[in-house]
């Protein structure tokens, strides 16, 4: 494997500058300690200390950024982000005083977050994790970071990411951002494409982060990192200005350690934005605020549904999926078996010539935005990669993406009669079934193990004879969400012997968030699973224990 420079020697100047400075003037940031505990902290915990004059959004981003400095580039070496935001800490102070002056915008304002590097930023570039977009600054921000920005939300930074949103194979792997690892166990992948995201609030180095979802890479990743990730029905959230892989399948989310913390987010993202017709659908569907729905007892009277299709892969996830579904009934639910078509059980095949016809014309529109010094259309991307100042450097572009772009060159024709066949006949067939499982036996979700094994190893490592996975592809649960547009909600449901975390998905109808979210609250409330990387300590100055 080509070694690749770690991620801070990528950073700006500014950038460094930022983290090379580990305390602030003015406040002593071992005394916060005394009153504040940073990791493991939540928005609440945040907003309790900020109302209480313990804490203030200058001070926070400065504890993250020196867990960032602390974890990224030395000890663990997670490198889950590929660049920081040198005003950040500036922002922070503003935003300090608008909150003495006016008061807070929202649960969020004064936050920092970490957003997935394919989410446009008009004051850091975004790449999605691409050496062939490296420096790219967009002409302005997505449209959900506009609502975050406008919430109070700080960028912190950009997180890895898959390479334009597609590990093949390479889970964890981008060619700007380097290789991201599973901080539980430094030998694993985050999963992908979310991955940087994921291991980044896993590692405690932000509350919130966001991810795209186009065949799992929200959940999956959430689930290997041990947080909560939700996938949106398709259309709650929009998709403008986030670099597209897959428009019939891609859908952003919010990604956290709790399920309060994943409600808040998702309740700022969310809106109907009109340069995203899909968001015209969620008019009057959606929620300004998800928390009221967080009940202890909201499993109890419920009707969920186990999929027993999702079974074979790993028997410690077969039993803890077991011992998730006994912990729904002591809840109170009334559990019912459920049972796809074989159909239904892998939709890979499918999705996979979906996504060959249809990356190049959108990601060609999406290359059009930015300036004439980068490609603009596929060919042109391919050349790039394959040019020997690419190809034989540190930052060499994953084969197997470059494959996948050579997949799309060939098949580029969205009027060909297998495509239009797949999304206007197979796609609603699926979405039918589905529907009709859930109405037929009356239930309000259903519930299988968000990936069918645990963390792999990263990719370069060929043997690992502590890793047992008895399918092909343990992401197969996933693609209900993302082929019928239906939500997906990942809670942690425990860990191997060998310390991985696994989680348990809450899937359910469109614009069911709400009721979803309320399941997940509550078995998460029951079963307290989540606790924090090894890898990944506290620092002197953010605890006293």
């Amino acid at each position: 494997m080509k070694k690749h420079s770690s991620n801070l020697s990528k950073l700006t100047n500014q950038a460094i500058a930022v983290l090379s400075v580990i305390g602030l003037s003015g406040f002593p940031l071992s005394a916060i300690a005394e009153t504040f505990r940073l990791r493991e902290a939540t928005v609440s915990d945040v907003n309790q200390a900020f109302d209480s004059g313990d804490l203030t959004s200058e001070q926070l981003v400065q504890l993250y950024l020196n867990r960032i400095q602390a974890y990224e580039d030395r000890n663990a070496g997670i490198n889950a982000l590929i660049s920081i935001n040198s005003n950040a800490l500036a922002e922070a102070k503003e935003l300090d005083r608008e909150r003495q002056e006016k008061g807070k915008r929202s649960p969020l304002h004064g936050i920092p977050i970490i957003l997935k590097d394919n989410y446009d930023t008009a004051d850091m570039p975004t790449t999605a994790g691409s050496v062939l977009l490296k420096g790219s600054v967009p002409p302005d921000d997505a449209f959900t970071v506009q609502k975050l920005r406008q919430a109070g939300a700080i960028i912190l930074a950009k997180a890895n990411m898959s390479e334009f949103a597609s590990s093949d194979g390479w889970l964890g792997y981008s060619s700007l951002g380097g290789l991201t690892l599973n901080p539980y166990n430094l030998s694993r992948n985050p999963s992908g494409s979310s991955g940087g995201s994921a291991a980044a609030i896993a590692a405690n180095l932000a509350m919130l982060a966001t991810g795209t979802d186009t065949s799992g890479s929200i959940r999956g990743p959430a689930a290997v990192t041990g947080i909560v990730g939700i996938k949106p029905t398709q259309g709650l959230v929009s998709r403008d200005g986030i670099v597209p892989l897959t428009l019939s399948f891609d859908t952003a989310g919010p990604m956290a350690r709790t399920v309060r913390d994943a409600a808040i987010a998702l309740g700022i993202m969310a809106g109907v934005d009109a340069n995203d017709y899909r968001t015209l659908e969620s008019q009057g569907k959606s929620h300004q605020d998800y928390t009221p729905f967080l009940k202890a007892d909201a499993l109890n009277g419920a009707r969920i549904g186990v999929a027993i299709d999702f079974q074979g892969g790993n028997p410690e996830v077969d039993a803890l999926t077991k011992a998730a579904v006994a912990k729904l009934r002591e809840l109170g639910a009334t559990v019912d078996v459920v049972d796809f078509s074989p159909k239904l059980e892998n939709l890979w095949s499918l999705m996979e010539k979906v996504t060959a016809a249809e990356f190049e014309p959108q990601i060609e529109n999406y290359l059009k935005t930015l300036n004439t010094s980068f490609p603009d259309n596929l060919e042109s991307m391919i050349s790039l990669s394959l040019s020997n100042r690419i190809a034989n450097s540190m930052q060499a572009l994953n084969p197997g993406r470059i494959h996948g772009f050579k997949e799309s060159l060939e098949h580029r024709e969205l009027a060909d009669i297998e495509y239009l066949s797949i999304i206007h006949f197979e796609f609603p067939q699926v979405r039918q079934e589905i529907l009709g499982i859930m109405q037929a036996q009356n239930l309000n979700a259903i519930v299988f193990p968000t990936m069918l094994c645990p963390a792999s190893p990263l990719y370069m490592i060929q043997n690992d004879p502590t890793y047992q996975c008895n399918v092909d592809d343990p992401y197969t649960p996933g693609y209900l969400a993302n082929v019928s547009g239906f939500p997906g909600i990942s809670v942690p449901m425990g860990f191997t012997e060998q310390g991985l975390p696994l989680g348990l998905t809450f899937f359910g109808a469109p614009y069911t968030e709400q009721e979803l979210l309320g399941f997940a609250y509550a078995y998460e409330q029951a079963t307290q699973f989540r606790r924090p990387p090894a890898n990944t300590p506290s620092l002197s100055d953010e605890s006293r224990n």
